[in-house]
C-alpha cells in the first residue's frame, strides 16, 4: 500500500528546510576583518582605549564585524637596507601580513606637531613598499584628543597616494582631558555616549568596506 499524501509532505516539508537554510545563508552578513592601529605607544592611552572599546563593541554589538589590534611598536624605522632579496624583517612581514589579510583599518590617533605620530607614519610607510598591502581598502580614523583632528586631515592626505579610502562621516574626535572623565585610570573608555558615537563608526566603516568590496 502507498502513502503518497505522506511522501508528498515529506518532500514539502525538506524543500521547507532548504530554503530555511538558503536564507539564512544569504541573510547572515559577511565577517569584516578590520585591523585596529594605535598612533600611541603608552600602555594607558585613551586612543589605545578606543581601540579596546571598538574590540568589545564589535564581539558584542555589531554582526558581521571582527576588529583585531595590529602591533606597531616592534617595527624598526623604515631602512630599505633591511630588505633582503625581496624579502622584509620578521616584523615587518607580520605587519604586512596582518595588513594585507584585512578588508580595513582603523586608526586611533592623537597629533604630534599637527601631523600623525611616527608611529603610525613609520607603520604607514613599511605598508607601502612593493607591493602595497593598503591598497583598495577602506579606512576609519579617530582620535581622543582634540587636537587629533589634525592628525586625520594629513592621515587621509597620505591615504590617497596609499590608495588608502577614509570615511568621510561620521567624524570622530573628542577631549578626553575635559570634565566629565570619559576614561578610568587604565585607559578604558567608560562614557557610554562616546561609546555609541564610536559604535556609528564602525557601522559606517563596516557599511563602505562591503559597498567597496562589492558585497551590498
Amino acid at each position: 500500500m502507498s502513502y503518497p499524501n505522506c511522501s508528498k509532505r515529506s518532500k514539502h516539508g525538506e524543500n521547507e528546510k532548504e530554503e530555511e537554510v538558503a536564507v539564512s545563508i544569504i541573510s547572515k552578513k559577511p565577517v569584516i576583518q578590520v585591523a585596529a592601529i594605535c598612533g600611541s605607544l603608552r600602555k594607558a592611552s585613551y586612543n589605545r582605549g578606543l581601540i579596546r572599546s571598538a574590540i568589545e563593541l564589535s564581539k558584542e554589538q555589531i554582526e558581521g564585524l571582527h576588529v583585531e589590534y595590529v602591533e606597531t611598536a616592534a617595527l624598526p624605522m623604515l631602512n630599505t637596507d633591511l630588505e633582503v632579496d625581496g624579502r622584509f624583517p620578521a616584523e615587518v612581514e607580520e605587519f604586512r601580513q596582518k595588513i594585507l589579510e584585512a578588508d580595513c583599518c582603523l586608526f586611533a590617533s592623537p597629533d604630534y606637531n599637527y601631523s600623525v605620530t611616527p608611529i603610525v607614519k613609520n607603520a604607514l610607510d613599511w605598508g607601502s613598499r612593493p607591493p602595497n598591502v593598503w591598497a583598495g581598502k577602506a579606512a576609519a580614523a579617530v582620535s581622543a584628543v582634540g587636537g587629533g583632528r589634525r592628525a586625520q586631515y594629513h592621515l587621509r592626505q597620505i591615504g590617497v597616494v596609499l590608495d588608502l579610502h577614509f570615511i568621510n562621516k561620521p567624524e570622530f574626535y573628542m577631549n578626553a582631558h575635559r570634565p566629565p572623565g570619559k576614561f578610568n585610570v587604565d585607559g578604558d573608555l567608560v562614557d557610554s555616549d562616546t561609546k555609541e558615537d564610536l559604535k556609528e563608526i564602525l557601522l559606517s566603516l563596516q557599511a563602505f568596506t562591503m559597498r567597496l568590496q562589492g558585497k551590498c
